[in-house]
């Protein structure tokens, strides 16, 4: 297991007064949100509209300032040790999808389900404006799908807009084949999917939502 760095572990809570933060992460979803995003806004609300405990990492600040060496370390000892069983849910979204995969090459097939929106899977450029990305690691997720040496989690299926330049659909659907992964385009959408797709989507996904919540703030594990 790899050593737990120093930074924090965001956790909002929906629970009864008085529940350790560990029976918290029993029912929590790990949520990754897309650069500069945090888990407790936008797709994260969502989920904690829903009723669930979110968990995960802010991809902002101390964090997003690490190496991605570290960053993708650290989601992967997350998911070691907080996550690592078959009715954990995983959401992640754009390059909180792209640390989810880098996460996954190095552990064995992660045991529970996940839901990738958007994801980060390479370099892109937008043929208008010129503009461009190419992250660390470009290359690595398609080349191990090539050699048929990326681990595929149990469960897992993805999203992407027909109109996204920045996770470039056709490129989503060649690694989807490559994985045996269920990959729905949809179409008119960009980059944001909008709620009104991923709202009746995380409806269909997520399972029941733990009884008896109350929202009783936000915890840090360090």
């Amino acid at each position: 297991m790899r050593p737990e760095t120093q930074t924090e572990f965001l956790i909002w809570n929906r629970q009864e007064k008085g529940v350790a933060v560990s029976k918290a992460l029993d029912t929590a979803i790990y949520y990754l949100p897309g650069r500069g995003g945090q888990i407790s806004t936008g797709l994260g609300q969502g989920l904690i509209d829903r009723g669930f405990n979110v968990a995960g990492r802010e991809t902002r600040g101390e964090f997003i300032n690490r190496s991605f060496k570290a960053q993708v370390d650290q989601i992967a000892t997350d998911l070691e040790s907080h996550f690592w069983r078959s009715c954990a849910c995983v959401v992640a979204n754009s390059y909180g999808a792209y640390l989810f995969l880098h996460a996954q090459a190095q552990l064995s097939p992660f045991p529970g389900r996940v839901l990738l929106l958007s994801p980060i899977v390479g370099d892109f450029r937008d043929a208008n404006t010129n503009l461009g990305f190419i992250p660390p690691g470009a290359r690595k997720i398609r080349e191990l799908a090539m050699k048929g040496e990326m681990p595929v989690p149990r469960i897992c299926e993805v999203h992407v807009g027909s109109e996204d330049w920045q996770s470039n659909p056709e490129n989503v659907r060649m690694l989807g084949k490559l994985l045996g992964v269920s990959v729905t385009i949809v179409q008119g959408s960009g980059h944001m999917l909008g709620k009104e797709y991923v709202g009746p989507l995380l409806d269909r996904w997520l399972p029941p939502a733990p009884e008896n919540a109350d929202m009783t703030g936000t915890d840090h594990l360090e």
